[in-house]
C-alpha cells in the first residue's frame, strides 16, 4: 500500500457530470487525458482486468473461440460496405505517409466477415462463433459522462456463422445466455430490452440495460413484460375512424395562430363544439427538420403527429441513422418558401404536394381522425 499508485481527491473533479464519473476519478480509478480518452490507473485498471476476465470465461464457456484484430484499419472493406461514409464524422480517417486511407475500428463486422471468408471454405466449418476484446474510437461530437460516452472505449464484440436460420437462433440465445450469466457473476441489477440494430444492422437486437438514474439510454417497461429502449418502441397503429357522415373538409381562416395553444383558443371560440372543448389532441401538428445525410446533403422532413404530442428526436435519428437530424431553422425556412412557419398543413405536403419535401405521419394519425 504504501508504494501503491493512488490519487484520490476530496471534491468532485470540475468536468465530471454524472456520479460515476465523479466517483472513480475521486477513488483514483481514472484519470482524464483528452476529452473523451482517459487512463486507468491501478486500482481502476484491476477492477477492468476482473471483468474483462469473467465476460472472456463466459464466452469461452459458450463455445466461442477468441481473436483479436488490429485497431488501425484499411479503407477497403469499409468502402465495399458503404461505412466509410456512412459513418460519417464520426469515423476516425487518417492517411499514412504514402496517402493511403485507413480508419480507427469504431467496430469490426467486416474484419470478422473477412478473416471467415479467407479461412473458412465449406459448410463443415460452420457453426463458429468468434469474438475479440478491443479498443474501438467514434469521434463523439460531445464526449461526457465520464466512461458512459468516450471516443476511445473498450467493447467485447462476437459473430456467429451459421449455414442456416435454425443456426443462427441457436446462436443468439447461446450468446444471450451468456451475457445473462455474465452479467450475473457481475452482480448487476439489468433488464433485456428490445433495441435498435443501428449501423450494425441485423434482424433482431436486444440490449442489457442497468437501470440508473443517470445514463446515455432510456427504455419504458410494461407489467406484462415489454420492454424496449425508448429508440426501438413501435407504435401500434390504431383502427381506422368511420367518417362517412361527417361533413366535406373545407378551408377556415385561423390568423393570428401560430402555435397550437393560440389555434385551440381560436377554436373553442369560434367554432365551439357541444360535447366538449377542443383541445391539443384534435390538431395536427407539423414539426418541420433539416436531415443532414451521410454524404453531406441536406433536406428539410416534416412529421405530423397529434398537436399533444412531440417528435422525440433520438428515436427518429434511430430510424433515419445514419443522418442526423436538427431543428429547422430561420434561414432554413427561409430557403424554402412553401413552408411558412406556424402555418403549415398537409395539403402543403403529402402525395400530390409540388414541394417535393418529405412528410411522415405518426401512426396514430389514421383515416378518419379529426384535426
Amino acid at each position: 500500500m504504501s508504494t501503491l499508485l493512488v490519487k484520490t481527491l476530496r471534491d468532485d473533479p470540475a468536468d465530471a457530470e454524472v456520479p460515476s464519473h465523479r466517483l472513480m476519478v475521486r477513488a483514483g480509478y481514472i484519470r482524464r487525458a483528452a476529452p473523451g480518452v482517459y487512463s486507468w490507473l491501478p486500482l481502476g485498471y484491476l477492477v477492468y482486468r476482473n471483468v474483462e476476465r469473467v465476460i472472456r470465461e463466459e464466452m469461452n464457456a459458450a463455445g466461442c473461440q477468441e481473436v483479436h484484430f488490429p485497431a488501425l484499419l484499411p479503407r477497403e472493406p469499409y468502402e465495399v460496405t458503404g461505412r466509410w461514409t456512412e459513418y460519417g464524422d464520426q469515423l476516425f480517417r487518417l492517411k499514412d505517409r504514402k496517402g493511403s486511407d485507413y480508419l480507427l475500428g469504431p467496430t469490426h463486422e467486416e474484419m470478422f466477415t473477412l478473416m471467415v471468408k479467407d479461412l473458412c471454405s465449406s459448410y463443415k466449418d460452420l457453426p463458429l462463433s468468434i469474438y475479440q476484446i478491443q479498443t474501438k474510437y467514434r469521434d463523439e461530437a460531445r464526449p461526457r459522462a465520464g466512461l458512459l460516452r468516450c471516443r476511445e472505449f473498450v467493447m467485447k464484440d462476437s459473430y456467429s456463422f451459421d449455414i442456416d436460420d435454425a443456426g443462427l437462433e441457436r446462436s443468439y440465445e447461446n450468446h444471450r445466455n451468456a451475457y445473462i450469466r455474465t452479467f450475473d457473476r457481475l452482480g448487476l441489477e439489468y433488464v433485456i430490452v428490445s433495441a435498435m440494430s443501428g449501423a450494425m444492422g441485423g434482424s433482431r437486437s436486444e440490449e442489457f440495460l442497468c437501470p440508473v438514474p443517470v445514463g446515455e439510454d432510456t427504455f419504458v417497461r410494461s407489467p406484462g413484460g415489454y420492454a424496449a429502449n425508448v429508440e426501438a418502441v413501435r407504435t401500434p397503429v390504431p383502427a381506422a375512424i368511420p367518417y362517412e357522415d361527417a361533413p366535406a373538409a373545407h378551408v377556415e381562416n385561423t390568423p393570428d395562430t401560430p402555435t397550437i395553444d393560440s389555434l385551440v383558443t381560436f377554436a373553442n371560440a369560434k367554432f365551439p363544439r357541444r360535447d366538449s372543448e377542443w383541445t391539443a389532441a384534435d390538431t395536427l401538428k407539423n414539426v418541420v427538420l433539416m436531415v443532414t445525410n451521410a454524404d453531406g446533403t441536406r433536406e428539410p422532413l416534416v412529421i405530423g403527429l397529434p398537436g399533444d404530442r412531440e417528435v422525440d428526436m433520438k428515436r427518429l435519428e434511430a430510424q433515419l441513422e445514419p443522418a442526423t437530424v436538427e431543428v429547422f431553422g430561420e434561414a432554413d425556412f427561409a430557403a424554402n418558401p412553401a413552408l411558412v412557419k406556424g402555418y403549415i398543413g398537409p395539403q402543403a405536403l403529402g402525395a400530390e404536394s409540388v414541394t417535393g419535401i418529405r412528410y411522415l405521419v405518426d401512426p396514430r394519425v389514421v383515416d378518419g381522425t379529426r384535426c
